[in-house]
């Protein structure tokens, strides 16, 4: 196996940003710092303010990846996509569907989750991860 892109000073300090990041937004607002659930709350929250937070946080994602595209001297050189391309329809669907009846994501299952020592949670980031293994392993 060859590593292509060895960066574990990006790799680290995007680590500690995520876990502050999730920290504060538990500690601020007392909610999980799930993603898909921010996401569905921006359609369904009941009251404005909620509704904002929620976008805000997802804004903050994005401009997160071109802020550090504008300041690093290593960019992330992303490949526009340019066709439509029905695996990434089916598979698009499929974490949609996943993360409804898993109640929630990688982030809020793996990354909140599991720092909680939430069973569920436990359990969800083993398929999570397995389910990927069998993807990789089949698609290869």
């Amino acid at each position: 196996m060859t590593i292509v892109n060895f960066t574990p000073l990006e790799s680290l300090s995007g680590g500690l940003l995520i876990g502050l990041a999730s920290t504060i937004f538990l500690l601020t607002t007392g909610r999980i710092a799930g993603i898909s659930g921010i996401l569905k709350g921006i359609f369904t929250s009941k009251t404005n303010d909620d509704r904002l937070v929620r976008f805000l946080f997802i804004l903050g994602l994005v401009a997160g990846g071109f802020i550090y595209n504008l300041t690093s001297s290593n960019p992330i050189n992303a490949h526009a996509i340019t066709e439509i391309n029905p695996k990434l329809i089916f598979g698009a669907i499929f974490v949609g569907i996943g993360t409804a009846l898993g109640n929630g994501c990688t982030s809020g299952h793996g990354i909140c989750g599991l720092s909680r020592k939430s069973k569920r949670s436990i359990v969800a980031t083993i398929l999570f991860m397995l389910a990927g293994f069998i993807t990789v392993y089949f698609a290869n």
